[in-house]
């Protein structure tokens, strides 16, 4: 592992628009909640915050698909996000989107570049 990065997860912990992973950014108290998935085989992240309210998008803990698998939904008032730019599809989410965090995939394991 290189200087700059953290390890997340074994890329076999998150599905293609299946479950993902659950992680803290920091060690702020309240620590910095953020999640990563797989869609299309690729690996995005993004904070576990909804864009309209402040609440985690997830349904049931690493569930963040809707039933189509095709878009993040929250879990509150069912806002849509696009799984690979984390944009507003659908809600009041007043143009803003997910913020996203810079996560990648080498070697079987899925890191946090951090910095």
């Amino acid at each position: 592992m290189a200087a700059g990065e953290r390890l997340i997860c074994a890329s076999r912990q998150v599905q293609d628009g299946g479950t993902g992973y659950r992680f803290c950014l920091d060690e702020d108290d309240p620590p910095g909640q953020a999640f990563v998935i797989r869609y299309r085989g690729q690996v995005h992240g993004y904070l576990n915050r909804c864009a309209h309210v402040p609440v985690e998008l997830d349904w049931a803990p690493g569930e963040f698909f809707d039933h189509s698998k095709l878009y993040l939904i929250c879990s509150v008032h069912g806002a849509l996000y696009d799984p690979t730019t984390g944009a507003c599809l659908l809600g009041r989410c007043n143009g803003r989107g997910l913020e996203p965090v810079p996560v990648f995939e080498r070697d079987g394991n899925i890191y946090l570049r951090e910095g």
